[in-house]
């Protein structure tokens, strides 16, 4: 199952991260692309409706999956990859460990991909 992810945060992020600490972050978001670099990438697709997203975010006790898209007009989404994995649950396992969640304000979205087009077939 295809999946894209959308990697999302708030404009006051950057100045609200000290540029130590965004270094190391950032540092941690190389590294993590590397590790899971057999399963992601690059380019873009039709997705599917807003109602299929689920989104991994920041919470006080380590990041929380909801239900339903989180992205509004207040937040930037900053890229984002294709994951290719078996199912949703496979996706929330990488995303729960994108080195960004540490910091307030940032998201991730996970939306199916539309692959399949044969369904729209006449």
């Amino acid at each position: 199952m295809k999946y894209v992810i959308m990697f999302t945060s708030t404009p006051e992020l950057d100045d609200a991260v000290p540029p130590e600490r965004a270094q190391e972050v950032y540092t941690r978001v190389y590294q993590w692309f590397q590790e899971h670099d057999a399963k992601i990438s690059d380019g873009g697709a039709e997705l599917q409706p807003v109602h299929t997203a689920t989104t991994v975010t920041h919470g006080s006790d380590g990041p929380v999956v909801a239900d339903g898209p989180f992205s509004e007009a207040k937040e930037v989404i900053g890229g984002f990859s294709v994951l290719d994995v078996a199912d949703l649950d496979e996706a929330i396992a990488i995303v729960r460990t994108w080195p960004m969640l540490d910091l307030p304000g940032t998201s991730v979205e996970i939306r199916p991909m539309v692959t399949d087009y044969s369904q729209f077939e006449q």
